[in-house]
Order: C-alpha cells, then sequence, then structure tokens
C-alpha cells in the first residue's frame, strides 16, 4: 500500500517536467519554422533581385538597339538631305557661279570602300582610314560628308562604339565634327601605344633574312610610324645600314642618296650575288677535283 503511494506521487511529479519538456518542444519547433519561413522569405527576394536585373539588362539591351537603329535612321535621313540639297536649285535671283558637284554616298560607294568592323588589326584599321581619306581629298569631298560616309562604312563592334561615343558627346555638347570623330576613331583602334611600338621597330629594323625588297617593304611600311622628320638622305642611310654585311659594303661606296635608286640598286646587287653564287656552287658539283686538274694540264700544252 504504501509502494503504491509512492508511486502515485511520483507520477504526479513528473508530470510538469513532462509539460516542460512538451513546451520546450513546441517553442523549439515553432523557432525552427519561424527561420525556415525566414530563408524562405529571403531566397524569395533573392530571386525577385535575379529577375529584375535580367529585366533591367533586357532594357537597357532594347535602349542600345533602339539608340543604334535610331542612329541608323538619322543618318540616312541626314545623306537624303544632302542629296536633296545637292539636286535643289534655286527659283529665283542671280544665276550661280559654277560650283564643283556635291558628292553623294552613291558616288562614294563606286570607289568600293570596304566596312571595317572594329576587330582588325591596328595596321589595317590605320589603313583603312588613310585610303578611305585618299579618296575624299581626291574628290574635294566636304567634311559633313565625310564624316557621314565614314559613319556608313562602320559596322558590328565599330558602330556600337561610335553610337555610345556620340551620346556622350551630345551629352556633353561637344561638336561632332571630321576631325573629332578621327582623333577619337584612331585613339580607340590605334592607341599611342601602338605607334609607339611600332617607331621602335622602324629603328631596330634590320635586312635578316629578308630578301631586299621584302626588307624595303617592311621599312616603307614602318617609315610612317617615325614622328621625327624624315628626309631622303637620312632614309637612305637608315636603310643602307640595315643591309646585310656583304650587300653594304657593294652599296655603302656608292653614296646613293635617292631612296627609290638605293633600292633597285640594292636589289640588282643581290641578284648578281645569287647568281655568282648558284653558279659556283653548281661548277663544284659538276666538275669536281679531277676535272680541274685535268683542264689545268690542258691549258700547260703546247698548241
Amino acid at each position: 500500500m504504501a509502494q503504491s503511494r509512492r508511486t502515485t506521487q511520483s507520477s504526479q511529479d513528473d508530470a510538469p517536467d513532462i509539460a516542460r519538456v512538451i513546451e520546450a518542444m513546441v517553442a523549439a519547433m515553432a523557432q525552427q519554422s519561424t527561420v525556415m519561413m525566414q530563408q524562405h522569405e529571403t531566397s524569395m527576394q533573392r530571386q525577385a533581385a535575379v529577375l529584375e536585373q535580367q529585366q533591367l539588362v533586357m532594357q537597357q539591351m532594347e535602349a542600345a538597339r533602339a539608340a543604334a537603329k535610331d542612329a541608323h535612321r538619322q543618318h540616312m535621313e541626314a545623306l537624303h538631305q544632302l542629296e536633296e540639297n545637292r539636286v535643289a536649285a534655286p527659283a529665283f535671283g542671280p544665276e550661280p557661279r559654277p560650283t564643283v558637284r556635291e558628292w553623294s554616298l552613291e558616288d562614294f560607294l563606286k570607289h568600293h570602300p570596304v566596312k571595317v568592323g572594329g576587330k582588325t588589326s591596328p595596321d589595317a584599321t590605320d589603313q583603312w582610314l588613310k585610303d578611305l581619306e585618299r579618296i575624299f581629298d581626291a574628290k574635294m569631298c566636304r567634311e559633313e560628308s565625310r564624316l557621314a560616309f565614314v559613319v556608313y562604312m562602320l559596322t558590328g563592334e565599330a558602330e556600337h562604339w561610335w553610337v555610345s561615343m556620340k551620346s556622350m558627346m551630345e551629352e556633353r555638347q561637344e561638336p561632332v565634327t571630321w576631325d573629332v570623330f578621327r582623333r577619337k576613331f584612331l585613339s580607340e583602334y590605334f592607341p599611342d601605344n601602338v605607334k609607339y611600338a611600332k617607331e621602335v621597330e622602324f629603328l631596330q629594323l634590320t635586312q635578316g633574312s629578308k630578301f631586299v625588297a621584302e626588307y624595303a617593304e617592311k621599312f616603307k611600311h614602318l617609315s610612317r610610324f617615325y614622328t621625327m622628320p624624315l628626309d631622303e638622305e637620312w632614309r637612305c642611310r637608315k636603310f643602307e645600314n640595315g643591309l646585310r654585311g656583304d650587300l653594304r659594303l657593294m652599296v655603302a661606296p656608292l653614296s646613293i642618296k635617292d631612296f627609290v635608286a638605293l633600292v633597285e640598286k640594292a636589289r640588282v646587287m643581290e641578284k648578281m650575288k645569287v647568281e655568282v653564287e648558284t653558279q659556283h656552287s653548281h661548277q663544284q658539283r659538276m666538275g669536281g677535283p679531277s676535272v680541274s686538274k685535268h683542264r689545268h694540264e690542258e691549258r700547260r700544252k703546247p698548241y
């Protein structure tokens, strides 16, 4: 009987402990649920931020595409306006003096200019601009038309670069002229460090294993990057000092001061030297020591 009373008393004492344990478990589960909800909310916020960023990128791409399309439209309108101004004639007033006919886009395209996308080498880009300028100078093309024609030949990366550059210049209220375009275009695709590297390459240029014609072409190509005044006599001495030793010994005593004549003389000397060496090598292969000795004995016989 006493044992039964002790068991009942013990059960009554353990009841509060079990309740506390249950309450602790419930509190832990509630806290875990709260943490999970916070993590889920954080994940949803991150996904929303990613979606928002993607939408922003798409909007920027669409804006850039629209800007390029609008710039192309404005460019074509400017070309058409130039053509209309060229064709239109005054209805009254004194007879105008004869002037040079304004060059149209069709006239420019008849020279078959190539387009540039911005991914060519700096040398090719520089040469491309020089070729266009040579056409413009020959046809006395106005600066406004030069800018319009050159922009028409830009594609890909170069076109997007100019759209962005032109937008920034207009925001800063900078003049958009041919000279400004030329300076910024060369700064972007033919920077000064490349020019300096070409100048150093020119100063260190020698013939080496190249033929005279190859050496002359390389010399003329790199000489246009030399920043100091380049007179004819200095060019001749620079070219002459870069020749191989055997050719320099034959050409230097002539003291030629005309670059074209010097190149031609070096080329002739090289050709003669190659012919003599080839003939000598052929004689050695065909004759040999026995034949040479036999010919020597024949020359010693009496007539």
